[in-house]
């Protein structure tokens, strides 16, 4: 596996202090629109915030759950939208799908400079339409933390460093890639 998937993890222990320039930033958005798109759609929007600006501030504004305590930390942050249309099925489906292929894209391209993107669905989709006046047929669906991660992990909070420290696992591959038939496994048996 490449290196930029393998260490990928979804951090919370951002340095406050660190920053993000405008080229980093552009290079990471720009990496999320290069990404597939079904039937050529191009359904994907982006709000992007650097901290200390308006954006910024307005996205931390509609920050929730846990994510308020760790996510302003960021160096941005990037509300990633699309279309939102349940009237057509097949568009509100892959328009979804083309978010999810967006916001990995800037998560690998964060990574490949440095830093480290933290997708989250704790925010409040409703009060972002409000504060970024979204037009209608239009939904947040992402919320992106970016941030350089503190050099020494005992200078942040406990409860971030606890979440840090967390080893990253994922169900084993046997679990969930099948072949021939549901729950039988796709790679078992099969010489490498």
């Amino acid at each position: 596996m490449h290196e930029l998937i393998d260490g990928r993890w979804s951090a919370r222990g951002y340095d406050p202090a660190a920053t993000i320039s405008v080229a980093d930033l552009t290079t990471i958005v720009d990496a999320g629109r290069w990404a597939p798109t079904w039937g050529r759609m191009q359904p994907v929007r982006f709000l992007v915030g650097r901290r200390g600006d308006e954006t910024f501030e307005a996205l931390s504004g509609v920050l929730i759950r846990g994510n308020a305590g760790w996510a302003p930390r960021s160096a941005a942050l990037v509300l990633v939208c699309t279309t939102d249309r349940p009237d057509d099925p097949k568009e509100h489906t892959y328009a979804a799908v083309d978010v999810g292929l967006a916001v990995s894209q800037m998560i690998l391209q964060a990574e490949a400079l440095g830093f480290n993107g933290h997708p989250m669905a704790g925010f409040d989709a409703a009060a972002a339409t409000t504060a970024f006046d979204i037009p209608a047929g239009i939904r947040a669906l992402v919320l992106l933390g970016i941030g350089a991660l503190v050099e020494d992990p005992a200078s942040l909070p406990e409860d971030i460093r606890e979440r840090d420290e967390r080893p990253r696992t994922r169900l084993p591959l046997d679990e969930v890639a099948f072949a021939g038939r549901w729950g039988h496994p796709a790679f078992t048996g099969l010489e490498m």
